[in-house]
């Protein structure tokens, strides 16, 4: 049997609450359980569960160490939600783990060069399908065109509809006819067209009917060199304003197709003057021709 001296050596280990420890409050008491159900809640309750916990620690033995965890575990979880959220505002800054965003990063210039890349392929596109810029190199579509005048070519002007009409301006490739590059003329005659010069009066007659040029010609005479030619279906006749200075479908007559351009060839019709500035206007058909009759069984 122990005697009186080891009981009180014994109990010497623990002081009693009246000698060291004072009475828990019931806010102490009280503090794993608000812990515990901070965490689970996972709202405002969270912050004052570690803090109870944190007080909790000075208190009695297991209860004291179990809201200790269990302050632990509502810090984890509050850093571990904290975390949660940096990522997903990282990944709306930065364009997340799916790479959004992060090729203009990687492109040198970012955005500017990608504007500038983008413009250029729409500007492609536009010169492929749409329209396209020529500069006229010589003086064979004068006084109309210039040397040195830039025009847009409109090449959608045949291609929902009819093709090219006495009087426009048009651009072709030149292929084996005119050679390699491309020329610009006026439509003379279409397909189907009997193109005669010419009369007793020295003007160009289509389908026996008699064409005043005299508007868009540059004084000179319709065409020194006579002919009386039919234009095949899906073919143009055509002639520079500028008669003295131009080679056009007159001087291939003698040619395989007689000086014919076909009408695929043609890139566009010629709408606009762009440059130089003083010059900028509309290229309208001449309405020269508005008078001609349309061929018998003609086809253009």
């Amino acid at each position: 049997m122990d005697t009186e001296a080891q009981h009180q050596e014994r109990d010497g280990s623990f002081p009693t609450a009246s000698e060291d420890s004072p009475r828990p409050r019931d806010g102490e008491a009280r503090s794993r359980f608000a812990v515990l159900r901070g965490a689970r809640r996972g709202g405002p309750e969270t912050g004052g569960g570690a803090g109870d916990g944190d007080r909790a620690e000075a208190g009695e033995g297991a209860g004291a160490g179990e809201g200790a965890g269990a302050g632990e575990a509502c810090e984890g979880a509050e850093s571990a939600e904290g975390g949660a959220a940096d990522l997903r505002g990282d990944g709306d800054d930065e364009g997340g783990a799916d790479g959004r965003g992060g090729f203009r990063d990687w492109l040198p210039g970012g955005s500017l060069t990608l504007t500038v890349g983008a413009c250029l392929v729409f500007l492609l596109v536009v010169t492929l399908f749409v329209a396209q810029p020529f500069r006229i190199p010589s003086s064979s579509m004068e006084p109309a065109l210039r040397a040195g005048d830039r025009v847009l070519v409109n090449k959608l002007a045949y291609r929902f509809g009819d093709g090219p009409a006495r009087g426009d301006v048009v651009v072709f490739e030149g292929g084996e006819r005119f050679g390699a590059g491309y020329f610009v003329k006026r439509v003379a005659g279409v397909g189907g067209d009997r193109v005669v010069c010419c009369d007793r009066d020295g003007r160009l007659r289509v389908n026996g009917r008699a064409v005043d040029e005299s508007p868009f010609l540059a004084g000179d005479a319709p065409s020194a060199v006579p002919f009386d030619v039919v234009v095949p279906a899906g073919r143009l006749f055509l002639l520079g304003d500028h008669r003295a200075a131009s080679r056009d479908s007159r001087d291939h007559l003698g040619s395989p197709g007689g000086g014919m351009v076909p009408v695929e060839d043609v890139t566009g019709r010629a709408d606009w003057i762009l440059w130089p500035a003083g010059r900028w206007t509309r290229i309208e058909p001449s309405g020269a021709y508005a008078g001609v009759p349309e061929a018998e069984g003609a086809h253009g």
